[in-house]
C-alpha cells in the first residue's frame, strides 16, 4: 500500500522560506517520478514541481523556477520541496504526488497516487 504523508507547511512572511516534506512509503521508488502541486482556493490544481527518482531529473513550473527546488533522499525514501523568496501568491495547499513509471510529467492525470496535502499560507 502506498503512503505519502506530507509535512512542513505553515505560515510565513513574504520573503521567507519553508522546506516541504513528503514521506514516501509502500514501493520501491527508483522508477518513478515524484510531483508537487499545490490548490489555492478557488483555483484548479497546478503543477510546481517533479522529480525523476532516478537520475535525479527536475522539472518547475515557470511560476517557481529560481525560487523552490526539489530534491530527494533516496536513503529515506522523501522528497522535499525547499521554498524560498515566497510570495503571497504561493499561497495554497500543497500536495505531493507519486508517477509509477513516470518522467517527471505536469500533467495531475499522470499522477497515481497523492497525499494529503499541507497547507502553506505567506502573509505580505
Amino acid at each position: 500500500q502506498v503512503q505519502l504523508v506530507e509535512s512542513g507547511g505553515g505560515l510565513v512572511q513574504a520573503g521567507g522560506s519553508l522546506r516541504l516534506s513528503c514521506a514516501a512509503s509502500g514501493r520501491t521508488f527508483s522508477r518513478d517520478a515524484m510531483g508537487w502541486f499545490r490548490q489555492a482556493p478557488g483555483k484548479e490544481r497546478e503543477f510546481v514541481a517533479a522529480i525523476v527518482w532516478s537520475g535525479g531529473s527536475r522539472y518547475y513550473s515557470d511560476s517557481v523556477k529560481g525560487r523552490f527546488t526539489i530534491y530527494r533522499d533516496n536513503a529515506k525514501t522523501t522528497v522535499y520541496l525547499q521554498m524560498s523568496s515566497l510570495k503571497p501568491e504561493d499561497t495554497a495547499l500543497y500536495y505531493c504526488a507519486l508517477d509509477l513509471g513516470g518522467a517527471g510529467s505536469r500533467y495531475r492525470s499522470s499522477y497515481d497516487y497523492w497525499g494529503q496535502g499541507t497547507q502553506v499560507t505567506v502573509s505580505s
